[in-house]
């Protein structure tokens, strides 16, 4: 297939349009490669292990979540010279979805909504309210890479709350408690947004958020998914 068909398929999965304003630039192809595209490989972030398997598969296409060149790149020099250095010498194209794929239908929030069995789904300003009937360990159990922390008093769930990635926001913790949400699940929470909550925040990875979206986008499209988890241990 060639790359502008491909990127035009992309688009109907995940709309650019969708995506936030801060991702201006930051999303679609950001490193440009061959023409025509065979074998595409799929992860959560292009990390140097994620693209250096990708080259090893011959990928002509690696399909990402989140950008390895959000900020401006003004010297390459560093992991950054390497990563770039991987990517062109494979001659790989390198194309980014991230808040368009987190707002989409069949996106992150959708996946994480399917895996926690929600019923009774209303959609956010980023992210989803859900009936379920669940307890913080049976959520950490159906979520990859280990665990979730817990603020605040929980027991059996019948409506959450999910944002896939750092969504720990007042307003929407608010917009959620206004739509019924006994807690709240999403990644990267700040002392201060803990403590001024009025549901109990549950805190996942980042990673074990979004991944399971991409794993599932990649089986949709019969791509290859490479797992890279971070190491995280919980230490009591």
């Amino acid at each position: 297939m060639d790359i502008e068909r491909f990127i035009a398929a992309l688009e109907q999965v995940a709309p650019p349009e969708l995506a936030e304003e801060y991702d201006a630039g930051r999303i679609g192809l950001v490193v440009e490669g061959r023409e025509e595209i065979g074998t595409v490989c799929c992860a959560l972030d292009a990390t140097q292990k994620v693209v250096d398997a990708a080259a090893r598969a011959g990928a002509d296409m690696l399909v990402v979540h989140h950008t390895p060149l959000w900020s401006p790149v003004t010297t390459v020099r560093g992991p950054t010279s390497r990563l770039l250095r991987t990517l062109l010498a494979a001659d790989m194209n390198l194309y980014v979805m991230h808040t368009n794929f987190d707002h989409a239908e069949g996106g992150v929030n959708d996946v994480l909504a399917a895996r926690l069995g929600f019923t009774g789904v209303e959609r956010m300003a980023a992210g989803l309210v859900g009936d379920c009937s669940l307890d913080a360990e049976e959520i950490a159990r159906r979520l990859p890479g280990g665990g979730i922390r817990v603020y605040g008093e929980v027991g059996t769930i019948r409506r959450l709350a999910v944002v896939g990635g750092s969504g720990f926001d007042p307003d929407l913790i608010r917009e959620a408690a206004g739509l019924g949400a006994e807690a709240f699940l999403s990644a990267e929470l700040k002392h201060s947004v803990a403590r001024a909550s009025s549901i109990p925040c549950l805190e996942a990875t980042h990673y074990a958020l979004e991944a399971p979206a991409m794993e599932a986008l990649a089986s949709r499209m019969g791509w290859h998914y490479i797992p890279d988890p971070p190491h995280v241990v919980v230490v009591p």
